[in-house]
C-alpha cells in the first residue's frame, strides 16, 4: 500500500510539468489574478477614506469709506 506505481510517478510528473513546466501560461494566470486581487483590495481601501470636500472661499465684505 505505501509504494508508488509507476501510474503514480506518471501523474505526478504530468502535473509538475504543468505547475512548472511549459511557456509560462499557468504562471500568467496566476499573475492576472494576483492583479485582480491587488485592484480589488485597492478599490475596498478606497472606499473606506473619506472623500475630500471641496472648500470654498468665503467673500468678506470690506466697508467703503466715503
Amino acid at each position: 500500500m505505501g509504494s508508488l506505481s509507476i501510474w503514480h510517478l506518471l501523474i505526478v510528473g504530468v502535473i509538475v510539468l504543468v505547475l512548472f513546466g511549459g511557456k509560462g501560461k499557468l504562471s500568467d494566470i496566476m499573475g492576472d489574478f494576483a492583479k485582480g486581487i491587488k485592484s480589488f483590495k485597492k478599490g475596498l481601501s478606497d472606499e473606506d477614506q473619506p472623500k475630500p470636500t471641496e472648500v470654498k472661499p468665503v467673500e468678506q465684505k470690506t466697508e467703503s469709506k466715503e
